[in-house]
């Protein structure tokens, strides 16, 4: 009996057993019966990363070939492993039948229906065609959460998912060593979120689908913690999503080739031409932007601030901290895309990233370096460095050929092919679901972002490379500080402090005019460069201050027509949306995700971090 066979008489009537005596029917998985206990309300448990999800080559029943991140967008996905004549009840036909449950449930909730993608991969590439898995999935797929049914090239192609995910697919033998068309396989389905990070892997016990529903709600609901009167105060401390060096595993990407291939929706990428890309100053530089080593203690790196986990940014600081805790009073912006930045810094006083470089590597409060020969002395000192600097710049380490390393690891960051690129640029009509659409309108029409955050005709950079005046400076630098703060002492522990105390024992925070600090020029206070759009919702808290916590939050600050001064850009005025209209716009901004985030970050947990040996 096949597995569409067993599914359909577990789906509607259970006969499959009927002739057959009670003491010889099989024990079927929980998956298939109510839930026997009340199930954790979403959202109120976590659900930590376990590590990147693998990518690899895949092929629809459409016969497309595809990558598999590709393929995941920016939903949240169920990934389950298959083979379409699986006849163990308790094996495939288990994953497929919790899928379809979990589909049937959904219908009900349309608007989250949307965020899931269901993918069902098959490990019988030879038997399991594009044509098999399109008459296999007829039986299953329709209205309600997109499920797609996939298969591979070849065995050789399917191989490095299924070390990806660590799945061990065993072909059983026969007596004469010919294949009886069954495996021998661990039953696992794997929920990953929509920054390619493995969230929860079920194995047949734990395979139910009001428990997996539960958990993808949980997903949807994340979100980084309201912000706090002090816009400085470390937000979301207890709920960090960074992965602990013993699990971040990875796997090396090819960044030459996305750099000089840009994915879907962005223009190629402006590299100088006394430094030009190749393969050993990418690979240079990413162990250079990983190496603790660079800073005067040893602990600090340039990865701490911009996360790859958290969108090369740091979801849990409002404001950055470098080494011994000190204080640095704006927020760490994404790296994504940095390439393309005519101005770099919030203030824009920097214009190459060559250059970039060197501003945290010498702040006093990042990596402290005392002077630019201490460190070039330092890397000269570690043996882990010999001939590499000389394998891609045919010399040493020296001020130019250190910028230009770490430049180059930077600028080979480059993310797009996003649900909006997908739908704007490559013509997918169903890419995007309607509330995104109903944004993108809002974003191009009565709310105006587009006039700074701008879109070209054949690509999206979102930004207009400009500084501005929003009101957010402003606000910071004229109000009235409360008389009592609230402190985190630790996660969950808050005590109100007098201010006056506070003051007595730290150093004024210091005051912060914008472009002002670099130009002079009295029009020019409060005014910050524009940052792109893109994977926007991975790099909360937003402002060069990190003062605005999520994406609604910020959308509504713009809607209030940001905070008036004398020197607010005229641009900046009340748009009168409604409740729906933000929440199509924030819709819209979030399906401004690359598709090859997951593959950037499994290139970032392969790097080596340097550390005191």
């Amino acid at each position: 009996m096949n597995a569409i066979a067993i599914l359909t008489a577990l789906f509607f009537s259970q006969s499959l057993w009927a002739d057959i005596p009670s003491h010889r029917q099989p024990t079927l998985a929980p998956g298939y019966a109510p839930l026997p206990f009340e199930a954790p309300k979403a959202g109120s448990y976590s659900l930590p990363p376990i590590g990147p999800a693998a990518d690899g080559s895949v092929i629809t029943t459409e016969e497309q070939k595809i990558r598999l991140h590709e393929l995941m967008g920016d939903r949240i996905v169920l990934l389950s492993f298959i083979y379409s004549t699986c006849t163990d009840a308790n094996g495939c036909p288990l994953a497929t039948f919790v899928f379809h449950r979990i589909n049937r449930l959904l219908q009900k909730e349309p608007e989250l229906a949307l965020k899931l993608r269901l993918l069902t991969l098959s490990f019988n590439p030879a038997d399991d065609t594009p044509e098999t898995l399109r008459h296999y999935a007829k039986s299953f797929t329709g209205k309600g959460v997109d499920w797609r049914f996939l298969t591979t090239e070849s065995e050789k192609a399917l191989q490095p998912i299924l070390d990806g995910y660590r799945q061990d697919i065993q072909k059983i033998i026969d007596q004469d060593g010919q294949f009886t068309g069954t495996f021998s396989h661990i039953l696992r389905v794997y929920l990953i979120d929509r920054h390619k990070q493995l969230r929860n892997i079920y194995s047949v016990s734990f395979l139910h689908p009001e428990s997996l529903i539960n958990d993808f709600k949980t997903l949807v609901d994340e979100e980084p913690l309201e912000p706090r009167s002090e816009p400085n105060i470390r937000q979301g401390y207890s709920s960090g999503s960074s992965v602990s060096l013993s699990r971040r595993t990875g796997q090396s990407a090819d960044l030459l080739g996305n750099l000089t291939r840009p994915p879907l929706g962005l223009p190629p990428v402006p590299v100088p031409q006394d430094n030009p890309a190749t393969t050993e100053k990418i690979s240079l530089g990413r162990k250079l932007f990983y190496d603790r080593r660079l800073s005067l203690n040893n602990t600090f790196s340039c990865a701490m601030c911009h996360i790859p986990e958290q969108g090369f940014s740091s979801n849990e600081m409002a404001t950055a901290v470098g080494i011994e805790g000190r204080s640095v009073r704006r927020n760490s912006p994404t790296l994504y895309n940095v390439a393309y930045a005519p101005l770099l810094f919030h203030d824009g006083r920097e214009t190459t990233l060559e250059n970039q470089v060197w501003g945290p590597l010498l702040a006093s409060n990042e990596m402290g370096n005392p002077s630019i020969g201490y460190l070039i002395n330092k890397i000269r000192s570690f043996s882990d460095y010999q001939g590499l600097f000389e394998k891609a710049f045919r010399k040493g380490p020296t001020v130019e050929t250190i910028g230009q390393a770490i430049a180059s690891y930077e600028r080979s960051l480059i993310s797009a092919g996003s649900r909006f690129d997908q739908w704007h640029f490559g013509g997918q009509k169903n890419a995007l679901a309607e509330p995104a659409r109903r944004g993108f309108r809002l974003f191009v029409g009565k709310a105006g972002c587009n006039a700074c955050h701008q879109i070209s005709a054949e690509y999206a950079l979102f930004s207009d490379d400009q500084l501005h005046n929003t009101g957010i400076g402003y606000a910071e630098s004229m109000r009235k500080m409360p008389t009592t703060r609230n402190i985190e002492l630790a996660p969950g522990i808050h005590v109100e402090v007098d201010s006056d105390t506070i003051n007595r024992v730290s150093e004024p925070q210091a005051n912060d005019l914008g472009l002002y600090e670099i130009s002079q020029q009295p029009g020019d206070r409060w005014k910050y460069k524009t940052p792109t759009l893109r994977n926007i919702s991975l790099t909360a808290p937003y402002m060069h201050n990190g003062s605005l916590a999520t994406l609604k939050q910020v959308v509504r600050f713009y809607n209030q027509g940001g905070t008036e001064n004398e020197n607010l850009d005229p641009r900046i005025k009340f748009l009168g949306l409604n409740e729906t209209e933000i929440s199509d716009l924030v819709e819209f901004l979030r399906s401004l995700t690359g598709a090859n985030i997951g593959e950037l970050l499994g290139d970032a947990f392969a790097a080596p971090v340097g550390d005191i040996r």
